[in-house]
C-alpha cells in the first residue's frame, strides 16, 4: 500500500492519475447531464431565462432612488 502512494506522489505519475480523474469525472458529468430526455428538455427551456427577465426590471437609476 506504501508503494501506491510513492508512485502516485511521483510528479509523472501524477499528473496521468489527475487527468484520469479529471477527465472521467467530466465525461461523467456530460453523461448525466444528456443522456435523460426529460432533463435536456428542462435545459433546453432554460436557455433564454435571462432575457425574459429584463422586460419586468426597472434599470437602476430610473426610478428616482439612487
Amino acid at each position: 500500500m506504501l508503494d501506491l502512494w510513492y508512485w502516485i506522489a511521483d510528479l509523472s505519475n501524477s499528473k496521468i492519475v489527475a487527468l484520469l480523474l479529471f477527465s472521467t469525472t467530466f465525461v461523467g458529468i456530460l453523461l448525466y447531464v444528456f443522456t435523460n430526455r426529460h432533463r435536456t428538455e428542462r435545459l433546453e427551456s432554460y436557455r433564454y431565462m435571462p432575457f425574459e427577465d429584463d422586460e419586468d426590471k426597472v434599470p437602476h437609476g430610473e426610478d428616482g432612488k439612487k
